[in-house]
């Protein structure tokens, strides 16, 4: 288990942890949250021994292994499944020891190093390694380009699978969600659940924490405060907590001015002068109590655009994508929509089909490539791009940004009106002229809000706002959006924004551009479904590569397996499977036996969510007659008063009938994961 007792820690002046106390047991999923700037990094750091306590006792198991990311940008030629594959700690350790062992040509100790290299499941590891890239958004020719050739954000999604890689007892997981999209989000939140070593992660998303968290803690003011439960959990009880603190402060103040109106009215009075006396002690011996101080609340609001025109955009067979050395490069064509005033979209799909360029194709950053943009009469587009830097100058203070601005949407604002304006989005002081190049992210994304809220835009962009944005600043955001006149297209791996801002959603895949017929669980069970039949033809297309090697030449010799392992089929973005520690190979197999034995177990499972489906199916069929018959004329009030409450009756049983389905369905996999 993790113990930290009465621990002190200082960074400078600053008092991060003020004996802080905090039991973790081995296998917990912890959120670790507070405002920005509590020290939550600076917890990691002390966990892993870059920062060491002023003070207190920090204990974890040695014999435990530790995952984390690495903050740092890799610069290597190295293909990016090598990359990951260093990251497995003990599959890098057996390939030294192969080597030396042959360097020595000591036969025992290159036996003992295959024997090493099998336990570290060698010859399975690069496609684990792909199939990690795979899931975090890597295209299958990308599996092998050298690190080098990525951008920052794909990068850190390179270190992200690098921990993923490693064995590991403890995994440090610092805000892993900033570099993704939705798809990967959800093949992460997958992964995670399933791992089963002890996971810490920090982070601002809210539907990610209580997905994968089962307990919280709080940093706060220098303290640690656990709270068993996921974040909404957490939010409940706290909420609870400073209430009774609030009321228990209430208390005492009451209590307190009676004992010192008495002293103030009798001290002077010999005949109470023993009892005033009393209270006087008395006061002085109460342990005051703090009143309840929580961080001043952010907020803002989106000025009311000037004009909403109707329709607002209109799309005649456009093709967006990107100019390259060798000619026009289409990613979607045959859009035909129109975007009218109000409406509030999502737009989902994976990474790479082409969301990004949709939006700086609307947002006048890039030009169409084929068909025709029609923008209503007094179209103003806000735009918050994926890469704020993209519309900030880093040798700027955001000053000077709203000055710029300023001249061209509102040539009459004084500076000071510009000066109060920053203060609403905490930039104040000397802030104001601070190079944007040395802001933190959340900073300059609150900054480009600002300057969008300045524009008094009827149409808002925004390609992953919330990126460097802690949770009240999202909830800002949120119900800015919400109150927000105009339209909006949102592209966010921010589910609970999604949910509380966009009433339709579009879906970016193979090439076009529809709507997309269901809300976000029903997409995430779209992924799920692409996932798995992904994962069937990649495991059809493993055998169909192992029968051609069989008829071939023969296999290679196990020493040139080991040395240097042989390429993985096409890899796919499989299920998650995570690995917490290697096994042995015949606990990596399982026999016929086994397997009759879970689909015995599964069999009554199966065989009630297939009697739900049958239902399923005739409740539909009877809607749908019931829908006819209120259509048609000629029913009367009783007809249509019976039909009205028949398919209210239908609407429960199949709400029902879904929630015993998904849970049948998990425990179906449950118990083929035990397998």
């Amino acid at each position: 288990m993790i113990t930290l007792r009465n621990v002190v820690l200082r960074r400078g002046t600053k008092v991060v942890l003020d004996d802080a106390s905090v039991v973790l047991q081995p296998g917990e999923k912890v959120g670790l949250v507070g405002r920005n700037g509590a020290g939550k990094s600076s917890l990691f750091a002390l966990l892993t021994d870059r920062l060491h306590s002023d003070k207190g006792d920090v204990e974890i198991p040695r014999h435990w292994a530790l995952a984390e990311v690495a903050q740092h940008m890799p610069e290597t030629d190295m293909p990016a499944t090598e990359f990951v594959l260093e990251g497995d700690i003990r599959l890098m350790a057996a390939r030294q020891a192969l080597a030396d062992a042959e360097a020595a040509d000591d036969g025992h100790a290159i036996a003992d190093a295959y024997a090493q290299l099998m336990d570290a499941g060698s010859l399975d590891a690069p496609a684990r390694a792909q199939a990690l890239l795979m899931g975090l958004g890597f295209k299958g020719t990308q599996v092998d380009a050298p690190v080098n050739s990525f951008s920052g954000g794909w990068r850190m999604r390179l270190q992200l699978a690098r921990a993923l890689m490693c064995p590991s007892d403890l995994m440090l997981l610092d805000e892993p969600t900033n570099h993704l999209d939705l798809d990967a989000l959800v093949w992460l939140e997958a992964w995670l659940q399933r791992y089963e070593g002890t996971l810490i992660v920090i982070s601002h998303d809210r539907e990610f924490l209580d997905a994968i968290t089962k307990v919280t803690l709080h940093l706060d003011d220098a303290k640690l405060h656990r709270y068993g439960g996921n974040y909404t959990a957490f939010e409940s009880m706290r909420a609870e907590r400073m209430l009774q603190q609030q009321q228990a402060f209430d208390k005492q103040q009451e209590r307190m001015a009676h004992l010192q109106k008495f002293i103030d009215r009798f001290k002077a009075k010999a005949s109470k002068a023993k009892q005033a006396q009393s209270r006087v002690k008395a006061l002085e011996r109460m342990e005051k109590l703090a009143p309840v101080l929580t961080a001043s609340d952010f907020s803002f609001e989106f000025r009311e655009p000037l004009n909403l025109p109707n329709p607002m955009l209109m799309f005649d067979t456009v093709s967006v994508g990107y100019d390259t050395s060798e000619g026009e490069k289409v990613i979607v064509r045959g859009i035909d929509r129109s975007v009218l005033a109000g409406q509030r979209f999502g737009i989902l799909g994976a990474n790479g089909q082409g969301k990004s360029t949709f939006v700086k194709t609307v947002a006048r950053m890039q030009r169409a490539l084929g068909g025709t943009i029609t923008e209503g009469k007094g179209l103003s587009i806000g735009y918050f791009a994926q890469q704020e830097m993209d519309v900030l100058r880093p040798d700027e203070g955001p000053l000077m940004h709203m000055i710029r601005l300023a001249k061209e949407v509102s040539p009459g604002a004084r500076e000071q009106e510009l000066r109060d304006f920053l203060g609403q989005f905490r930039f104040v002081g000397d802030m104001v002229n601070q190079e944007v190049g040395s802001l933190s992210g959340g900073e300059k994304a609150r900054l480009v809000l600002a300057m969008l809220v300045w524009q008094r835009p009827n149409l808002l962009l925004l390609d992953e706002p919330t990126n460097h944005l802690d949770l009240q600043t999202r909830e800002a955001l949120s119900m800015a959006l919400n109150e927000f006149e105009g339209t909006v297209m949102l592209v966010s791996h921010d589910r609970a924004l999604l949910r509380e801002v966009c009433d339709e959603f579009w879906l970016v895949a193979d090439g076009k551009l529809a709507p997309f017929d269901g809300d976000l669980d029903d997409y995430q069970r779209w992924l799920l479904e692409q996932s798995k039949e992904a994962a069937k033809l990649a495991k059809e297309e493993a055998k169909q590569a192992l029968r051609a090697a069989r008829s071939g030449s023969g296999s290679a010799s196990a020493s040139s397996a080991a040395a240097t392992p042989a390429p993985a089929a096409t890899p796919v973005a499989v299920m998650p499977t995570p690995a917490p520690a290697p096994v042995k190979r015949e606990e990596r197999k399982l026999t016929g036996q086994q397997r009759q034995k879970l689909n015995e177990q599964t069999r009554p499972l199966r065989k009630e969510m297939e009697q739900i489906d049958a239902r399923m199916k005739a409740w539909t069929e009877e809607r749908a007659a019931l829908e006819a018959q209120l259509s048609a004329a000629g029913q009367s009030p009783a007809q249509i008063a019976e039909a009205g409450k028949r398919l209210k009756a239908i609407g429960d049983e199949v709400e029902e009938a879904e929630m015993r389905w998904l849970e049948l369905s998990e425990q179906v996999d449950a118990i083929m994961s035990t397998g």
